[in-house]
């Protein structure tokens, strides 16, 4: 998975610089109209005062950000991290004393610098923290969409090869019908089924392929199931052509088709089903109707339903947000209907 530029190294790095030059720059910014106290020996004791206290900050910031917080917080030693800050104020206090000590000795006073130091202490550790949480946080974040990612392609390779060989076993099944039937179209239709199973072996592994292609994959299906129907059953398809540039997930119009060939068939009166495909500016419009038997109680195989089930969790993982998936049964006709933008 691509970082996000903000992620990066240089932007890092470039962000902290940033927020040092303006942390180091306030004392100038409130500092210039006090030019009056602005005399040599003041200009030279503001001056020590300025790069040792910003070189404390600055080693306070990162090491409480890089070790702090990660041994002693994350690891939940409280006390031993409270302790240790602590310390930290107490020797930036005992620093400055001796810094006073050293440029301004009559005047020095040791009990105003606690209360000097305190509120700059508390927003430099305050930051630091802030930055640790937030960096874990996106570290966490994105650690987390990787493992999504990872599990996405995991399930959808699992319900590829679901879709596969229930595919596979329908289609053999009308082999053998025409083949005890001692049937002439069955050469044209071995040629047909060569024809699915290149398309399934080398191109339903990709991630997307042309819509073209796969209404190719459709339309071969459908023909080898009216040449074993026959007169059987009536079969209505119109797919329109255009916008065929478009990509899509392999086999993921198949299962409607399938499941409408093994529930729209057998003991009904007059079996029917209807296809029919548009794409207008994207977006796909595909409905699958077949006639059901309200009465019959159907007894289903161990197999049975596995094609929409798996279609519905694969727009669902693939489409989220971008298609409309519907199934109804009204007066003993079982409709799925699904709107998708194409890609």
């Amino acid at each position: 998975m691509r970082n996000s530029w903000y992620n990066s190294r240089w932007a890092v790095i470039s962000f902290h610089v940033l927020a040092w030059m303006l942390w180091l720059s306030l004392p100038i910014f409130f500092r210039r109209n006090d030019h009056e106290h602005d005399q040599k020996g003041n200009a030279s004791f503001f001056t020590w005062v300025y790069i040792v206290s910003n070189i404390y900050w600055v080693m306070l910031f990162y090491f409480n950000a890089y070790f702090l917080i990660p041994n002693y917080i994350n690891k939940r030693k409280v006390w031993q991290y409270t302790s240790i800050l602590l310390c930290l104020y107490l020797t930036i206090v005992l620093l400055m004393a001796f810094v006073f000590q050293q440029e301004r000795p009559s005047s020095f006073s040791v009990s105003h610098l606690p209360f000097s130091f305190i509120f700059p202490f508390l927003f430099i550790w305050a930051m630091s923290t802030v930055y640790r949480v937030v960096a874990d946080k996106s570290k966490t974040d994105q650690l987390l969409k990787e493992r999504e990612n990872e599990n996405l392609k995991t399930e959808l390779s699992f319900l590829r090869s679901q879709v596969s060989p229930h595919f596979l076993f329908n289609v053999l099944n009308n082999m053998v019908a025409m083949a005890r039937l001692r049937s002439d179209k069955l050469e044209p239709s071995l040629i047909k089924l060569s024809g699915l199973m290149r398309y399934m072996l080398y191109e339903s592994d990709e991630q997307k392929v042309l819509l073209s292609r796969e209404l190719e994959y459709v339309t071969s299906y459908i023909d080898l199931q009216k040449l074993r129907f026959g007169r059987d059953m009536k079969v209505n398809v119109n797919m329109t052509d255009g916008e065929e540039y478009h990509l899509i997930e392999p086999m993921l119009l198949i299962p409607f088709i399938e499941n409408a060939f093994k529930h729209g068939t057998g003991m009904i009166e007059h079996p029917e089903i209807d296809i029919s495909l548009e794409v207008k500016k994207g977006l796909l419009d595909f409905r699958v109707r077949n006639k059901y038997s309200c009465e019959k109680n159907e007894v289903k195989d161990k197999t049975s339903g596995i094609g929409l089930a798996n279609v519905a969790r694969r727009l669902n993982l693939l489409y989220d947000k971008k298609h409309i998936l519907e199934t109804t049964k009204q007066d003993g006709w079982f409709t799925a209907s699904l709107q998708l933008k194409l890609q």
